[in-house]
């Protein structure tokens, strides 16, 4: 189940105004065999004590993915 979901975020491109309105692709949800999943990308700066001053520099910036069901949250 994981490496499927994993391979529905990574294809993931139903975006909508609703749940994603600065245009930035950072969090999506869908159903999978019944359940509700949410995913989420958060931009750290290095040390990862605090946001990133600027999400598009890599040299700046660290990325997280996270991925959960609906009912965890």
């Amino acid at each position: 189940m994981r490496a499927a979901i994993a391979q529905k975020v990574a294809r993931f491109d139903a975006f909508t105004a609703a749940d994603d309105p600065y245009g930035e692709h950072d969090f999506g949800s869908f159903e999978h065999e019944g359940y509700r999943v949410f995913w989420k990308i958060d931009y750290y700066a290095p040390g990862m004590e605090r946001g990133s001053e600027d999400p598009a520099d890599p040299n700046q910036t660290v990325r997280v993915l996270t991925i959960m069901l609906a009912g965890e949250y």
